[in-house]
């Protein structure tokens, strides 16, 4: 049977910035289709400076292609791989709502903590997310051995209808799909990496389980036990730092949740969760084992009463102003 190839003449158009990193930027952007079709979509470029680098570039693309059939509620989905004027962009899934760590803060400045409840349920769907993307296979059945490599804050996006999503698998790594040795180079945010990590050593799906423990333990007891002054000193506590008993350090922590965060947090490969199901398992019990629990509902209430229904302002480096983006054409704000 021949094949169809379908030219869909993709048009974007990009309405704010959402953020700017060393790496690139990302925009919400409005997709228009036939018929007045219009989607609002996240946008990811890659920074002038990237675009030069050949290796960086091939990354790109294979982040894209790692992410492209990585389907499930708990991941920011991705829809297009496109280039305009010589830049190649990544079309996603737009979230509306912020990441964890604007959470964290927002919850900060108004005096107020992320209940236990809702705290284990953020990491449970983390854990539902990487799960399903640990277990990914190719269309012909292969495994992928995906590896996140990134979790923390900034790469967990809460909705303000209680949905939580993980985005950013910027640094994951596949076997045979990104061309550096895990071996070689050391990725992701310093105070959430796994100690294989830290060391350079290949990592495997129980590295995001570490991440995962970290994150929770600075959700429930309101910092980051391995943050220090530099990175050489926090990745001397993630390789060294005794992991303290949680429950004197938050009224919140129970024996049964002290337990879950010392089996993610073991630095023993061995004596941590073997997998992100396994870690979601206990999570899951944690909060419903009494027969109800907290929903995405409930977390939805809670966002939106803490931002009082209001937009969340998004800092800007600069004002980027309107232009178009085409599949083939960049069309420049006119001055």
């Amino acid at each position: 049977m021949e094949k169809k190839v379908i030219d869909c003449g993709l048009r974007y158009e990009i309405v704010r910035l959402i953020h700017a990193g060393g790496m690139g930027v990302v925009y919400e952007a409005k997709q228009f289709g036939v018929r007045d079709f219009v989607k609002r979509v996240a946008m990811k470029l890659i920074g002038e400076k990237h675009a030069r680098d050949p290796d960086f570039m091939e990354d790109f693309i294979g982040e894209a292609r790692l992410v492209a059939d990585l389907i499930h509620t708990n991941i920011v989905q991705t829809y297009h791989l496109g280039q305009a004027d010589g830049s190649l962009f990544i079309v996603m899934e737009l979230v509306n709502g912020v990441n964890l760590q604007q959470l964290r803060q927002q919850a900060a400045d108004q005096r107020a903590i992320i209940p236990r409840e809702l705290a284990v349920l953020i990491a449970s769907r983390v854990c539902r997310g990487l799960s399903y993307a640990h277990a990914k296979s190719t269309p012909d059945g292969a495994p992928l051995h995906l590896v996140h490599r990134d979790v923390c804050p900034k790469n967990i996006m809460v909705s303000f209808e209680g949905d939580v999503k993980l985005s950013d698998f910027g640094v994951a790594k596949a076997r045979g799909y990104l061309k550096n040795d895990d071996a070689e180079v050391r990725a992701g945010k310093v105070d959430y990496m796994s100690p294989e990590q830290a060391d350079y050593q290949p990592t495997d799906p129980r590295s995001d389980i570490f991440s995962t423990g970290v994150v929770l333990a600075q959700l429930l007891v309101g910092y980051n036990i391995f943050r220090a002054e530099t990175s050489d000193a926090c990745i001397e506590n993630i390789r060294k730092l005794p992991i303290p008993d949680f429950r004197k350090l938050s009224k919140q922590i129970d024996d049964r949740l002290d337990h879950i965060l010392q089996r993610a947090l073991q630095r023993d490969l061995k004596q941590r969760y073997q997998s992100a199901s396994e870690m979601l398992y206990d999570l899951e019990h944690y909060i419903y084992h009494a027969g109800y629990g907290p929903t995405n509902e409930t977390l939805g209430k809670y966002v939106r009463d803490l931002y009082n229904g209001k937009p969340v302002a998004v800092r800007t480096r600069k004002s980027t102003g309107m232009h178009t983006i085409h599949t083939r054409v960049l069309v420049k704000k006119k001055k």
